[in-house]
Parts: structure tokens; sequence; C-alpha cells
């Protein structure tokens, strides 16, 4: 069994490469800048490492992974317009450098060259492998959505909040690990229960994100710190502070929801601090860790081939970027 830090080594050498035509540069150009900053490339080194939970990893992996890249670039780049946020991976944003519009086309360009590589697999594996790709799509789209909704919506419960991050964050990460077995060609149990536990790993993966955009390192964390707060986006933060805060802190937040003070972030994150907020959503990210790493155990392989996924599950909600 390889480490993630091995198997995305291999996947980064192979996926550096022009994704693209040369012209027109003024749309391919924005796509290989955009693919140029890096990123963490989870999602399509999981895809290679559910394949390897169960047998040797099928030459269709990489394909696979190729298309789950794209395809994540594909949702960032668009959310990034949504969100009108400047920086990505302490870089400009697409939009921001090159225009929305070009922006918008890029993106959807993107997503026609994942399915580009999803072509390229065994036809034995393709529509399943097809099946589950557009269904999970779909739910990152209606998880974008809702979570947009959510902006203009007063009260978001925690159990709504948990449906919107299950469709947006931790889906593509489950879906990623199973197409992995089923090109390893585990059984279906074998299959949903690697799903579960990439389900569990996105939430315990999102509360980590959420925290450190109100409480990370800049200069680690590679985004503007304190976005979703000025974005009035509704987090495991925000909800659990909404829902815990004394009755002159939850007028103070939603007049701060309200408003955009100079000092807002500053002002919102004090309320999270009185809150206890920072503490609670680690004991919260933890949990989700615990449910993950229980589905991994109940998955019926050797112990040793589940290591390199449970180490990475510490990594990720350890993680400061």
């Amino acid at each position: 069994m390889q480490s993630f830090e091995l198997l995305s080594q291999k996947f980064i050498l192979q996926f550096d490469k022009a994704h693209f035509p040369p012209q027109p540069v003024s749309l391919y150009g924005p796509n290989e800048y955009f693919l140029k900053m890096g990123g963490k490339r989870i999602r399509p080194v999981l895809c290679l490492m559910g394949n390897e939970l169960v047998n040797e990893i099928n030459p269709d992996a990489w394909h696979v992974a190729n298309a789950i890249e794209l395809f994540h670039n594909f949702t960032l780049i668009h959310d990034d317009i949504m969100d009108k946020a400047p920086l990505r991976r302490g870089n400009e944003t697409l939009h921001a450098k090159y225009g929305e519009s070009t922006a918008i086309l890029a993106g959807d360009v993107m997503l026609v060259a994942a399915y580009d590589y999803l072509n390229k697999i065994d036809s034995l594996y393709l529509h399943q492998i097809l099946h589950l790709f557009n269904h999970t799509a779909k739910e990152v789209c209606e998880g974008q959505q809702t979570d947009m909704d959510f902006e203009k919506k007063e009260n978001v419960s925690f159990g709504e909040y948990m449906h919107m991050i299950g469709q947006k964050t931790s889906v593509l990460l489950a879906a990623s690990l199973k197409m992995g077995t089923i090109l390893g060609g585990a059984g279906e149990r074998n299959q949903n229960l690697l799903f579960e536990f990439g389900k569990k790993l996105g939430l315990a993966f999102q509360v980590q994100d959420d925290y450190l955009d109100a409480f990370g390192d800049p200069g680690k964390f590679g985004k503007q710190v304190g976005g979703d707060i000025l974005a009035n986006k509704k987090t495991f933060l925000l909800i659990h502070a909404l829902e815990v805060a004394s009755a002159s802190e939850k007028k103070e937040l939603l007049t701060l929801l309200k408003t955009n003070p100079a000092n807002k972030v500053e002002k919102v994150l004090q309320v999270f601090r009185d809150c206890k907020v920072d503490v609670w959503a680690l004991q919260l990210k933890n949990k989700f860790l615990e449910e993950a790493l229980t589905d991994l155990e109940d998955i019926a392989v050797i112990s040793k081939r589940k290591e390199p996924l449970t180490e990475l599950a510490h990594f990720l909600i350890s993680r400061e970027f």
C-alpha cells in the first residue's frame, strides 16, 4: 500500500501537463493558470487510494482521477465567482484576473475536459462510473445552491447545514473513494462503507475549513481569513453561535449580519470566542473523524491496507491550510 504523499506525487507528475489546446489562449490560458496554482489534489488521490485499498491500481483509475480533479477545479472557479472571492491558494482568482465572463467559460470547458477523461475508461466500468460521477456532480450543484440560499435565510438549523455540506463537500470525497473501489472490483458492502467513511471525513474536513476561515493563519490558509463572515455564510461556527449565544450576543450577531462595519470580522470572531465556538468546533471535528474511522474499520480487507487512509484522515483534520 502506498501513502497519500507517494500517490500524490505520482498523480501530480502525470497530471502536470497541458490539458487544453493552445488556442484560443484567451480561453485556455486562464485554465492553465488556475491549474498551476496547485492545490491539495485530495479528491483524485482518494480515488487511487480507494482502488488500492481493495486491489492493485487499475490504469483507468488515473483517467478517473484526472476527471475528478478537473471537475473539482471547475467547481472552484465558479464558486469563486459566486462568492466574489479575491484569492484562491494565495493567488488572484480567475475572475479577478481575467474577468467573470472568461472565468465562466473557462470553468465550463474544464468540465468538458473532465468528461473527455471519463470517456477513456474501459466500457466494463463506464456506465457505473459515469452514473456515480453525474449523480455526484448534481449533488455538488444542489449543495452550492443551498449554500447560497442560506445567505438570505435568517435561521438555518444544524441539520440543514449538515445536509448542505453533505452535498457540497462530502459527497465528492466519498464518491472519489467509491469510484476507486469500483475500478478495483470491490463488493457492494465495501463500496458503501468506504463511501460512508468519505462522507464523515468530508464533514470533519468542512468543520476544519470553517474553523480555518475564521481562526486560521492567512499565510498558511491561502485564502482571505474571515471571508465566510464577510459573505454572511452560514457555517458550523455561526449556526452553533446563534444556538448557544446569550440574548445580547445573538442580537449583536444578527445586527452584524445585516450590516458591514469596517471591523465586522473582528467583532464576529469576538462573539465566537465568547461563545467558545472555537473549542466546540474542534470537538465536533473529532466526533466526525471517529465515526469515519469506525466505517473504515468495518471494511472487509486486512488492516494493513487501511493504514494509508487512516493516516490521511488524521492529517486532513489537523491541517492548517
